[in-house]
């Protein structure tokens, strides 16, 4: 499965690779995009910059709103139960739309099943940085030392079930070490304790961590998406360093309640693949930490079934459970 990289599609290759009757569909109202976390974060300002591109390509506003709370399942909930007709869509998450459900017990919805894919939006990287005090300047050195100290080097995640839990506890069974999670309310403080030496290492997403990885107050071991960082060239992969089924990346993508008929699906992932090969959305992109990607709904359909499948085994094996 290939998704499209920002930089790598034209707009009218986007258009040339839907269908005709996606150009039949008009909405008649204005559509509202709802995203289940609050403003001023990636997965917010992503939809914020699409909803201006589509509301301009389908002659009717697209109004972003944020419906927070119970690790985005309020804001996800409010689009399942919305009519399917194009006037409400999602701008869903890994952990929305994958994760979530192997940690809550009465979602009372399945994004599987009550959701029809549009297009991918975004994606994040995720990047293994520790301490400078921690002995190891090399992923392979780190990975030693963790298998000589079992359970005593100690990592921090935004909190259980978050992406930076998640990630890192696929890293560990991947690497099969043993470690000490430490949650916080945020990533903000557990990068802030990373920094400061009171956990030893953390798998921050990328935009977060860039300005303590390039003021050296932390150091950068591997990044956990399929190919090196443009920020971190230098710095390895998880499949460089031997650890294949670690890679994981964070992303973003736009769903519809299910039954949304066909042309209403194909016209707003045609309009979504043009803005996302447009170069001045990805560069605002860019600047949100984010990297603009597309695909068609069935890519979109095979990544969420691969990752639910993958997030499922981790809370599994490692045993997760939400606070």
């Amino acid at each position: 499965m290939r998704f499209t990289r920002r930089g790598l599609m034209a707009a009218g290759a986007a258009l040339a690779a839907v269908p005709a009757h996606a150009q039949d569909w008009a909405p008649t109202r204005p559509i509202r995009f709802v995203v289940p976390f609050p403003a001023g974060g990636a997965t917010d300002v992503v939809a914020r910059v699409l909803g201006d591109r589509m509301s301009e390509r389908l002659g009717q506003p697209v109004v972003v709103e944020n419906r927070t709370g119970s690790g985005g399942n309020i804001g996800v909930e409010n689009v399942v139960r919305s009519a399917p007709d194009g006037s409400a869509i999602l701008m869903g998450t890994t952990g929305t739309l994958t994760i979530n459900q192997h940690l809550y017990a009465s979602m009372g919805f399945d994004p599987a099943k009550d959701l029809v894919p549009v297009s991918m939006a975004f994606a994040t990287d995720h990047v293994l940085i520790v301490n400078p005090a921690v002995q190891a300047r090399t992923a392979q050195e780190f990975l030693a030392l963790l298998r000589a100290q079992p359970g005593r080097i100690s990592y921090g995640s935004a909190g259980s079930g978050s992406s930076t839990h998640m990630v890192a506890e696929l890293f560990r069974l991947a690497a099969n070490v043993e470690v000490t999670h430490v949650p916080y309310r945020g990533s903000a403080p557990a990068l802030n304790d990373t920094v400061a030496g009171n956990v030893q290492f953390m798998l921050d997403q990328l935009p977060s961590a860039i300005g303590q990885i390039q003021g050296g107050r932390v150091r950068a071991l591997a990044t956990a998406g399929p190919r090196r960082s443009g920020l971190l060239p230098e710095v390895p992969t998880m499949a460089e360093i031997g650890l294949p089924n670690a890679e994981a990346t964070s992303w973003g993508a736009v769903m519809a309640p299910a039954g949304t008929p066909a042309p209403i699906v194909a016209r707003l992932n045609a309009v979504i693949r043009e803005a996302l090969a447009d170069p001045a959305i990805q560069q605002r992109l860019t600047a949100a930490g984010a990297d603009a990607l597309s695909s068609t709904p069935e890519e979109l359909r095979t990544k969420m079934t691969q990752e639910i499948a993958t997030w499922g085994r981790v809370v599994r094996e490692a045993r997760i459970t939400v606070n």
